[in-house]
């Protein structure tokens, strides 16, 4: 079974100018969410991204950023743990999730 995280909320972003297909994104992910084709690093599944920052912390060129630890799956995560009500900020009154 493929892990899925909260759909379109992944703060993952590549910027293709300054990828030099390298592949050490494809290494260091542990779900698969980028492939190299035609030379240059692609996210090929952004809702598999569980921003753990691994991809941005190993690409030498800067081409990757990740904010790990924040958005709704860090807010629903941190709510179970606490039993208090998600909350990430994203929203005026922060309940967005």
């Amino acid at each position: 079974m493929e892990h899925q995280y909260i759909k379109n909320v992944a703060t993952l972003q590549l910027d293709t100018d300054k990828c030099t297909g390298c592949k050490m994104c494809t290494f260091v992910c542990p779900h698969n969410v980028f492939e190299v084709q035609n030379r240059k690093s692609v996210i090929v599944d952004l809702d598999k991204c569980m921003e753990c920052g691994a991809c941005a912390h190993n690409c030498a060129f800067d081409a990757i950023t990740v904010k790990p630890g924040v958005g709704c799956a860090f807010a629903i995560v941190r709510g179970i743990l606490t039993n208090s009500e998600p909350n990430c900020g994203c929203d005026d009154d922060g309940a967005c999730c």
